[in-house]
């Protein structure tokens, strides 16, 4: 088999850091919703030609990260009530399940991360910080199901966290918090006592109170 060329191996690189790039700026809230960006301008931020920045805007369009106009304008996705409400399903749905699989590998060391995790967003609560509130936030998530051994089911739950990053961070604006989510400490007791039923329901309420008070 041919080895690839330089120049197609360098813009492979180009477009994978462009895309990781965006794609955390999007997951972690760090744009709003309806925001619009153009390809010269993503090319000239990160250094790079059309054709890697190209590639990687599509790359999230595909993910639902970013829209795509008619027009050809692409901003982050400004979701409708019933967009929330579906996303907020799709997470009831996935992350309790990816729960209740991690649950016989929680050993105590990965709830004394979870533990350490959730006092890491009681101090970012307090500075009022959203963009590090939302990455501890999924941070203490993704700890919990990476134990559950389920990569197709995980990437499902990212490609939502995704889709709803920029909204996030409107949610947190709504939601006033002055301390830790209060499900989560239900999350980490029912992982302490190895209690199944009350896991998946700790996650469950977890996942869609915030996003419901969106679509109020």
């Amino acid at each position: 088999m041919m080895n690839p060329r330089p120049t197609e191996t360098g813009a492979a690189v180009a477009h994978d850091r462009v895309y990781r790039a965006l794609r955390s700026r999007i997951m972690y809230g760090e744009v709003s919703p309806g925001q619009a960006m153009t390809l010269r301008g993503v090319g000239r931020e990160f250094g790079v030609s059309m054709t890697p920045a190209r590639e990687a805007v599509r790359r999230l369009v595909s993910e639902g990260a970013l829209f795509l106009s008619t027009s050809g304008r692409v901003s982050t996705p400004e979701l409708s009530n019933e967009r929330i409400e579906e996303l907020a399903s799709i997470r009831a749905l996935l992350e309790p399940e990816l729960a209740s699989r991690a649950l016989p590998r929680a050993h105590p060391a990965l709830i004394e991360r979870m533990e350490a995790i959730n006092g890491q967003i009681a101090q970012v609560i307090a500075r009022r910080d959203a963009v590090a509130y939302i990455k501890l936030n999924l941070e203490f998530h993704r700890t919990l199901y990476l134990r559950a051994q389920a990569p197709a089911m995980l990437a499902l739950a990212e490609t939502v966290w995704l889709q709803m990053g920029p909204t996030m961070r409107a949610l947190y604006g709504r939601l006033g918090r002055t301390e830790s989510p209060p499900h989560h400490r239900l999350i980490l007791a029912a992982l302490n006592a190895g209690d199944e039923p009350g896991l998946r329901l700790a996650l469950r309420a977890d996942v869609t109170q915030g996003l419901r008070l969106l679509a109020a």
